[in-house]
């Protein structure tokens, strides 16, 4: 079956490998990238280096909830069919900085948008299911902290502190989530892409890793393969189920911190009619 697939952060590094795999697997890919320019850049370069060119670009800067609204939006009625997220956008900052929103940009980027977009979308993605939302976490998220007085460095900024805390934001979400749409046909799941040469790892690592199909593998494998498609819930690395940080399986701070991320983000599960 031919799919829609949304992939953010699709300009360069790993979403730009992930969108020209999905894209050579068959399937309609959509392109997210903060500039139209660079949007363009990455969509001629997937052409060019596929010979194949079903696919469309959507513009939103992640650190500005106002216009991840919109491109929602703009998604909802431009792409009918969509029935895949790939929630592939990230930063690492190594100074504190704030978003137009007043939200640490690390968090902002790599967790509230990714959970305002796709909840956002759901209504869709159940009316295309059965439909998947994949989000790309890290091996750093055992790492990550739940510090609720310290969620959005109120107290004390660290570079890794912060990325870590995001990167176990996606798990938790990933975790929440699919309890919530048990029943829907949207699976979500959550994965480590490996330690790839990314401008992010240069920038918060000062390193190389692997390549960038390596990178996107695990990706595409949950976006497309057959083999996953009842999975739900589930971390994985390497394409291999593998277990999370011990906080994803406590109750009370994955409810805690979902309604944290729907007091800072302004969108709620229950207010979507879904």
């Amino acid at each position: 079956m031919k799919n829609t697939v949304l992939v953010t952060g699709a300009t360069d590094g790993i979403g730009r490998r992930t969108a020209l795999d999905i894209l050579r697997a068959g399937h309609k890919v959509i392109v997210h990238g903060r500039s139209e320019v660079r949007i363009q850049r990455a969509i001629d370069g997937i052409i060019s280096a596929s010979k194949l060119s079903d696919l469309e670009g959507i513009q939103a800067d992640f650190t500005s909830l106002s216009q991840v609204k919109k491109m929602a939006d703009e998604i909802i009625e431009r792409f009918p069919t969509l029935n895949g997220i790939v929630n592939n956008a990230g930063v690492y900052m190594n100074t504190k900085k704030l978003t137009e929103d007043g939200f640490e940009m690390s968090l902002a980027v790599n967790h509230l948008a990714p959970f305002a977009l796709t909840l956002k979308l759901l209504p869709l993605l159940k009316a295309n299911a059965p439909s998947r939302i994949i989000n790309v976490s890290s091996v750093a998220h055992s790492r990550g902290k739940l510090n609720f007085s310290n969620l959005n460095a109120e107290k004390s900024f660290d570079g890794y502190e912060a990325y870590s805390l995001s990167k176990l934001a996606n798990v938790l979400f990933t975790k929440e989530l699919s309890k919530r749409l048990t029943g829907s046909g949207i699976t979500v799941n959550a994965l480590h892409p490996g330690v790839i040469t990314t401008k992010l790892l240069k920038t918060g690592f000062g390193m190389s890793g692997g390549s960038l199909s390596e990178g996107a593998e695990t990706s595409v494998y949950l976006a497309t393969s057959d083999e996953v498609k009842d999975i739900s819930g589930e971390y994985f690395n390497k394409k291999q189920i593998t277990q999370p940080s011990p906080i994803a399986d406590d109750e009370e701070s994955l409810t805690k911190f979902w309604e944290a991320s729907e007091e800072m983000t302004g969108v709620r599960f229950g207010e979507l009619l879904f």
